[in-house]
């Protein structure tokens, strides 16, 4: 009697679970329906198919649905507010043109504004433009946002701008394979944890990134041009970023400030007034990225230590390494193995008489000649001179003309990227 009415019950949930899921309904709306009164009146788990055509309207999305464009329909929230917000979770919204959100940064206007509670929202294939924020979201979990193209206010002076994707208290968030240009900061994550950030085109902006209090994310294989700084982080722990492109950034192409646990590795940096910003980092790991032709390649001070620095290349930059800091400080492996050297540096002048591939002397990336450039930067026209090569050389010899400095005991004699040179010819933004 047990298993009968019990198998009774759970065929009444199946009956259930199947009519409700057929109650779902594919709605289509065309140019001149009111389309914010259809959302409406559509029920949860609706799918709303939006025609060819330009709707003026301002969208408040407040039940689980689907909001679908067909041929790319155009939304257009008429410069005022928010052109579509979202109340409720399991909300998609793909295929639209989203503009003309309002200007009011104490408002936070969005072309897409994703509400506290809006669990689970997917942005896909969109198109958001001159709107102030692209996207504001905020206390959510597991948000994707992917394959969109977002451009602000252009025509604002920056500081006038909102981002293009503003995340705030998120968990899980994936931003994935976005491609982003004229805001104030491409993507903007603070206090946002356990997220991925992949594919993203990030130019055009203050920065590409800018990080703050957020942990455990993932940043992979995303391009990072033509902003005043590439990628930001800051007050951070426990990230991964690898295989990132920070180039042509008129200030630096990534900076790490306040960063601790983290593995930053196999990335491209080329081209920046500053390749790599680092203050304040400690217990964390830079390997396999290729910096190249910066003016500074590394800028690094505030007590940066105990960080491993290793396998790493260092070509053409203008200045190696812009070391401030009161001791030595200790870069690469502290015994050559095949699989654990130091890094490769191009104006390295030492010598491999055992023909094992480590430099037989230290690198020294801080010295003498260094510090006079810097005081009198008319110097850098006769860096390649012989007279500049033997002051290094005699340097070595005095060590009562040493500062403190980068010390790389063990440096390869050849780059690790073999394919470094294709990056040569990636050139600067004018300032």
């Amino acid at each position: 009697m047990t298993h009968r009415l019990a198998r009774a019950g759970l065929l009444t949930l199946v009956s259930l679970c199947t009519a409700c899921s057929s109650c779902a309904a594919t709605i289509r709306v065309q140019p001149g329906q009111d389309l914010a009164a259809t959302i409406q009146a559509a029920a949860a788990g609706d799918v709303i198919e939006v025609a060819r055509g330009v709707y003026y309207a301002n969208l408040l999305i407040n039940k689980p649905l689907t909001l679908r464009g067909i041929n790319r329909p155009t939304i257009s929230g008429g410069e005022r507010g928010d052109t579509i917000r979202v109340t409720a979770p399991d909300v998609t919204i793909e295929g639209l043109i989203v503009r003309d959100s309002g200007a009011s940064l104490q408002d936070q206007n969005a072309g897409i504004y994703i509400f506290p509670g809006a669990h689970r929202a997917v942005v896909q294939h969109c198109d958001l433009t001159y709107n102030l924020f692209g996207l504001w979201i905020e206390k959510v979990k597991d948000v994707r946002i992917e394959g969109n193209t977002i451009t602000g206010k252009r025509d604002l002076d920056s500081a006038r701008r909102g981002n293009g994707i503003q995340l705030y208290n998120t968990q899980g968030a994936q931003i994935i394979g976005n491609n982003i240009s004229f805001v104030r900061d491409a993507l903007y994550v603070d206090v946002s944890h356990h997220a991925v950030f992949r594919g993203n085109k990030l130019h055009h902006s203050r920065y590409g990134s800018h990080y703050m209090t957020s942990y455990y994310n993932l940043w992979e294989d995303n391009d990072s041009y033509y902003n005043r700084g590439g990628l930001a982080l800051m007050e951070v722990r426990d990230q991964v970023v690898r295989n990132n492109r920070a180039w042509g950034n008129s200030d630096h192409g990534i900076m790490l400030r306040s960063v601790q646990d983290s593995v930053v590795e196999n990335n491209v940096v080329s081209h920046n007034v500053r390749g790599f910003f680092i203050y304040d980092v400690e217990y964390t790991t830079l390997r396999g990225n290729l910096v190249l032709n910066n003016q500074v390649g590394v800028h690094l001070s505030a007590g940066s230590t105990r960080n491993a620095v290793q396998n790493n290349d260092f070509i053409g930059n203008r200045e190696q390494v812009r070391y401030v800091g009161t001791h030595d400080e200790a870069w690469g492996a502290t015994k050559a193995s095949e699989h654990d050297r130091g890094n490769h540096w191009s104006n390295y002048l030492g010598w491999d008489r055992d023909a094992d591939g480590v430099g037989d002397i230290p690198y020294e990336a801080n010295d003498m000649v260094d510090r006079l450039s810097w005081r009198h930067p008319s110097m850098k026209l006769l860096m390649g001179s012989p007279a500049v090569q033997a002051l290094r050389l005699v340097a070595l010899q005095f060590p009562v003309l040493r500062v403190p400095s980068v010390v790389d005991a063990s440096p390869h004699m050849v780059p690790f990227n073999k394919n470094w040179s294709i990056w040569s010819d990636k050139s600067q933004p004018g300032h």
